[in-house]
């Protein structure tokens, strides 16, 4: 009989064992730990991701149970101090490799055909307890912090980054690497004009707010030829110079577009972006919310701020586990044709994680009763029939 994937076996189909194994090989992934494998380690943390497991005790626990799924999954019961171990020691870069080549290859599947680029560029505080003496402080929390660039397009994350708190925004936005054509829009925390001047030179265009001690100056004034967005209402829409630090220290074009929100308060926004319309422009800058709420769904439904260790390269690794568990989810989502909620696809998911069921079927119950014993035919087999 035809052997049938466990939901997570099919979910973990898009990661391509031949370049994990390599990247596993180029990290020395496996040098501290032979018996507990990379990828064992990443299948371990994605189940504990889907399943809402928040201790190594329960982990190993439930993991075990279910050890009769470990020789398709290609993996073996695990030990506590085992898994504790890896998380301590593991490179990080193993997974980060992983996640980027699940993240290229969701942006191929999922793109769709003849939409712009736009990326957008956040971070989220990720606190931590008194039990991380080692965490740094920013002033406000204690912790580390996520950079993450999204494609709101396609719904996938491209870049994820995890610092200590305090450091600055800009200074990861500086390393991103570029997109020909593509619009990144960011908040004002990202000011930097070496970085704007990047991004220009680079072919590509930037939607940001500017600081209040940003000084600018009017030099040709646009014609509105539309006033009036979702939520909001263009005021004036200006070609502008920096004043405050020189001309010459930021030589590309500049457009400052200012706007009402429909609940009163002002906001403006600089760009680079000559041939958009100041409505459009307005629209980007709306769409950088997306970002948060990716932040929000990460955090309420899978699981970055209970960790399974206490020292920096175990909450790396959650991290990455969990944005890669995010990718294979919306990676399955999308080539099953699931039209549920990705919330409700995610429980569903967890809920049936060692079944074996089909996922384009995930919500519907079992054909047959099971209670009734159905008669087994096969395509091509022999039937009798006696008169």
């Amino acid at each position: 009989m035809r052997y049938v994937d466990s939901t997570l076996g099919k979910l973990l189909k898009p990661i391509n064992r031949r370049q994990f194994g390599a990247s596993v090989e180029r990290h020395h992934g496996d040098a501290y730990d032979k018996s507990f494998r990379s990828w064992d380690h990443l299948l371990t943390l994605i189940f504990a991701q889907l399943s809402r497991i928040d201790s190594l005790r329960g982990l190993v626990t439930s993991f075990n149970a279910n050890a009769h799924h470990h020789y398709h999954l290609n993996v073996s019961k695990i030990a506590r101090s085992t898994l504790s171990d890896a998380n301590e020691r593991r490179p990080v870069a193993v997974f980060a490799e992983t996640f980027e080549m699940l993240a290229a290859m969701a942006d191929r599947r999922i793109r769709v055909e003849g939409t712009e680029m736009i990326r957008l560029i956040d971070s989220s505080p990720i606190p931590l307890g008194k039990l991380f003496a080692w965490a740094t402080s920013n002033g406000r929390i204690r912790g580390m912090k996520m950079h993450v660039v999204h494609d709101p397009n396609a719904d996938c994350p491209r870049c994820v980054v995890v610092t200590d708190a305090n450091v600055n925004d800009v200074e990861i936005g500086r390393d991103i690497d570029i997109e020909v054509g593509a619009t990144y829009v960011f908040d004002k925390g990202y000011c930097h004009f070496g970085w704007w001047k990047k991004i220009n030179d680079s072919g590509a265009f930037f939607v940001t707010r500017p600081k209040v001690n940003m000084r600018l100056r009017a030099k040709k004034r646009r014609i509105l030829s539309a006033c009036e967005g979702d939520g909001f209402t263009i005021i004036a829409d200006d070609e502008v110079v920096l004043t405050s630090k020189g001309d010459s220290r930021l030589p590309i074009p500049l457009r400052r577009i200012q706007l009402r929100r429909d609940n009163g308060k002002p906001l403006t926004l600089i760009t680079n972006d000559i041939e958009r319309t100041a409505v459009e422009i307005a629209q980007l800058y709306k769409a950088r919310w997306q970002i948060e709420l990716l932040f929000r769904w990460i955090k309420q439904h899978l699981d970055i701020r209970n960790f399974l260790g206490t020292n920096k390269n175990a909450i790396w690794l959650q991290v990455l586990a969990a944005m890669i568990a995010y990718l294979l989810l919306r990676i399955a989502a999308r080539e099953n044709s699931v039209k549920m909620p990705i919330l409700r696809f995610t429980e569903l998911v967890g809920q049936c994680i060692f079944m074996r069921r089909l996922i384009h079927e995930i919500d519907k119950p079992p054909p047959v009763n099971p209670s009734k014993a159905q008669p087994r035919c096969f395509p091509g087999q022999m039937e009798f029939s006696y008169g």
